[in-house]
């Protein structure tokens, strides 16, 4: 939010330069958890350890679930680090003097379009081109005139339907994180720092942890419409 303090602002100008500065720093926390949960592994884990294995089972858990084990396994590296950034970036933005990277449309709307794009490179793999776009409409066995005359009517709509789900993924992360980072700002404005009530904060990570979990989630549902249709036709 232009005109908030910021440590970052602060040193960097606000504008793009103040969030890039908040992207290299939750890239920084992210990979220093990371490194700190790798770096003594233990057979009964313990502290950040048990912590991020407890996440990447969960992350699994809610893959399988939606796509099977196999197809989880594989998309784990993505959606577990897609989860950590928005997590992190989500988290930051509760700490007064900092902002949230998820808080601001270009970089939603950069996630989005890279799980756009990832599940559509997915599916045309699977599939081929040609079976995959036509996998967007399914009318089943009736008539072939009538097929091919919904077909025509539903595929622009079934067309728009994808491209909408860029904009579901980023503003809907886009507009709640701004709207708990303007619900901290009002908090701050009205106590000092360490007079916000606590129950402000338990609200706003709860909002941190459900929309990371939502992102995580449609992106496993995205790529399970992808590809899961196609093992479908084979067996």
């Amino acid at each position: 939010m232009d005109g908030v303090f910021t440590f970052i602002g602060s040193v960097l100008g606000h504008g793009s330069s103040m969030m890039m500065g908040h992207i290299v720093l939750v890239s920084i926390l992210v990979l220093l958890v990371s490194f700190v949960a790798t770096k003594a592994m233990k057979l009964v884990p313990t502290g950040v350890q048990n912590v991020m294995e407890s996440y990447v089972g969960g992350v699994m858990a809610m893959g399988r679930d939606v796509i099977g084990e196999e197809a989880a396994r594989k998309y784990l590296p993505l959606v577990a680090t897609i989860g950590l950034f928005v997590f992190f970036s989500n988290i930051v933005g509760m700490i007064p003097g900092f902002e949230a990277p998820t808080s601001n449309i270009n970089i939603t709307l950069t996630l989005a379009i890279i799980v756009f794009l990832y599940y559509h490179f997915e599916g045309i793999k699977a599939q081929g081109l040609f079976k995959y776009l036509g996998s967007f409409v399914h009318l089943g066995d009736m008539n072939p005139v009538v097929k091919t005359i919904m077909t025509i009517f539903m595929y622009p709509i079934e067309v728009v339907s994808h491209i909408s789900r860029i904009v579901s993924l980023s503003f809907r992360l886009f507009g709640n994180i701004k709207g708990d980072d303007l619900f901290l700002w009002v908090l701050l404005m009205l106590a000092p720092w360490f007079v916000v009530p606590i129950s402000g904060y338990f609200l706003l990570a709860f909002g941190a942890i459900l929309q990371t979990f939502i992102f995580m989630i449609l992106t496993f549902v995205y790529l399970a419409g992808a590809v899961v249709v196609s093992e479908a036709d084979h067996h």
